[in-house]
């Protein structure tokens, strides 16, 4: 299939030969966004923009992430404007609550109330202008992967030799799966799977294995193998992400 604009960046993630190609796109995602929000573009400065990280706000991960990445200024303007517009909304939240009355515990339980409070504060933990960004674009790539997977032998080929996916997005892979194939090609895709996920999970536990032998001294001159940074996959094999990964900073 000749390579379009749009099927590039799974075509690098699958090449990259890693762990898991939609980690590798997860990351990628992320660091273009943290360089649109807080790099040399000053997009923290375009009102249309600050709109909306004002209303959407960020999670600890990537509050973390923005602040690891620098630009003082930056984050200063983001937060400036984002307490003003949660100031209010907190305010108007306090103006429209009443506080539950008092009820008796039932077997051990408190009676089920709704308390605006804590429905603003639990939206609050989740929202995220990056998550958001991402979640939006992930979509469009599991459209593409499946569309890339049925309709491009190469393509397909490359992701059955591949290292296969971590847990967290085969378990993506697989919900997507069920709504976007045919029944005949879903039932080819799981044996197919199945088979890439046993393989490479078998490889990663051998790997962490002979890392474990290596410091027994039957096996200190023995060759490392690809036991050195087996500890890393491992964990990105069964979550996701880059554990070693140190903080991202801009682009110069």
């Amino acid at each position: 299939m000749k390579e379009k604009i749009y099927t590039i960046p799974l075509n690098d993630a699958v090449n990259a030969q890693d762990e898991c190609p939609f980690c590798f796109i997860e990351r990628k995602l992320e660091r273009d966004t943290l360089d649109f929000v807080l790099g040399n573009s000053s997009s923290y400065m375009e009102s249309d923009v600050r709109e909306d990280t004002d209303k959407a706000g960020f999670c600890r991960t990537h509050f973390q992430k923005m602040f690891d990445y620098g630009n003082t200024l930056g984050n200063a303007w983001i937060l400036k404007t984002h307490y003003e517009r949660k100031q209010k909304e907190l305010q108007a939240i306090f103006k429209a609550h009443t506080p539950a009355k008092a009820g008796f515990k039932l077997f051990g339980k408190q009676p089920e109330t709704t308390n605006g409070i804590v429905d603003w504060i639990n939206k609050e933990k989740t929202s995220c202008y990056i998550c958001d960004k991402f979640n939006a674009t992930y979509d469009r790539y599991m459209d593409t992967f499946f569309y890339m997977y049925t309709e491009d032998p190469d393509f397909r080929k490359r992701i059955l030799e591949s290292k296969g996916f971590c847990i967290t997005h085969f378990g993506d892979l697989c919900a997507a799966a069920d709504s976007r194939l045919k029944e005949k090609d879903l039932a080819i895709f799981y044996q197919e799977m199945e088979k890439l996920m046993t393989e490479n999970l078998d490889r990663l536990h051998e790997d962490v294995t002979w890392l474990v032998n290596k410091f027994d001294y039957r096996y200190k001159d023995a060759d490392w193998k690809n036991s050195k940074d087996a500890i890393q996959r491992g964990m990105q094999k069964l979550k996701g992400g880059y554990p070693a990964d140190g903080p991202y900073k801009p682009k110069l």
